[in-house]
């Protein structure tokens, strides 16, 4: 059996600070690694998720220039949990003014579950300043995607059904039948009490579906007010609004624009929240990708066999 590999040690930024996007928006973001290093960039889930200190441990610090960022309310970033000038394409064009700003030509772009999403359409958009992309828990954005998790009776809820009576409890029956629409009223309510209830219920739902086994530590973290509104009002927001895309298919009906970009592709087998036929469906699409389906994980990037895959993919890449 070969060894899996571990995350790299953890490491501090040695640089931080604030980007000015728009009138609205300000991004957080850090650098860490070598200075003088190979550029990469992290895009992080959600929308909403915001970043977290073991995100900067899937790169060698010695052959790696990385820069991280809070997308627009998440984190960080100001103001939090906007979404006013919140879209996919306005995430697109942050990431191409933080290269721009740290004077980078081209960049590994790495991104996960959504990430995986920014990923492909910043890709598609600038394949000229993409050298190789790491992707994880793909998700495409798809409807169907996106009824698994939060809409159909048949989908995670079968799989998570005393999880799911509590994601739903909070709706009236009447309207159950569009889940995501009822809870974009209350996310986007003046009630603050309201606000809040709805969004501590969808990010816990999520984050019990997140890996293989529960991580208690996990679903409590995602349920604190402040990482829940970013959470939930985002990624709410992007879902009523078909993440923006201007089809059904968007990512994969441009993918001829990257077909001659290095990637690799790490899904877990047993992904709830991102099913593994969408990296599936995009490696049959794009077969110059590399799949690594990993045996025994779900979701989270940080699960022992994912976390490998993703340093392996990294350092293929230094």
């Amino acid at each position: 059996m070969t060894r899996r590999k571990n995350l790299y040690h953890e490491i501090e930024p040695y640089d931080s600070g604030y980007l000015r996007v728009s009138p609205v928006h300000e991004l957080y973001f850090e650098q860490c690694g070598n200075p003088n290093g190979k550029p990469a960039v992290f895009l992080h889930g959600g929308p909403g998720a915001g970043l977290t200190p073991d995100y900067r441990r899937f790169f060698d610090p010695e052959t790696y220039r990385v820069i991280l960022f809070d997308q627009r309310g998440a984190g960080k970033s100001k103001p939090h949990a906007s979404l006013e000038e919140n879209t996919t394409w306005h995430l697109v064009a942050d990431i191409e003014k933080l290269r721009e700003h740290f004077g980078i030509e081209k960049w590994l772009v790495f991104g996960g579950s959504w990430g995986s999403t920014l990923s492909l359409a910043y890709a598609e958009t600038h394949p000229d300043r993409v050298n190789a992309l790491v992707l994880r828990g793909i998700f495409l954005c798809r409807p169907k995607e996106i009824h698994w998790l939060y809409e159909d009776i048949l989908g995670a809820s079968a799989i998570f059904p005393e999880t799911w009576e509590q994601y739903v409890r909070i709706i009236p029956p009447a309207e159950r039948g569009d889940m995501i629409n009822a809870y974009y009223r209350r996310l986007t309510s003046d009630d603050t009490s309201v606000k809040l209830e709805a969004a501590q219920a969808w990010s816990t739902w999520e984050a019990s579906a997140l890996t293989l086994f529960p991580d208690k530590k996990l679903i409590e973290d995602f349920g604190a007010p402040e990482l829940a509104l970013a959470l939930a009002r985002i990624e709410c927001h992007y879902f009523v609004n078909n993440c923006f895309f201007d089809t059904d298919n968007y990512l994969m009906e441009n993918l001829n624009r990257i077909r001659h970009i290095p990637a690799v592709i790490v899904h877990g087998r047993y992904d709830i929240v991102c099913p593994v036929m969408s990296a599936w469906d995009l490696h049959k699409a794009w077969p110059e990708a590399e799949l690594r389906i990993i045996a025994d994980a779900g979701h989270a990037a940080t699960e022992p066999g994912i976390a490998s895959a993703l340093v392996e993919s990294t350092d293929k890449f230094r």
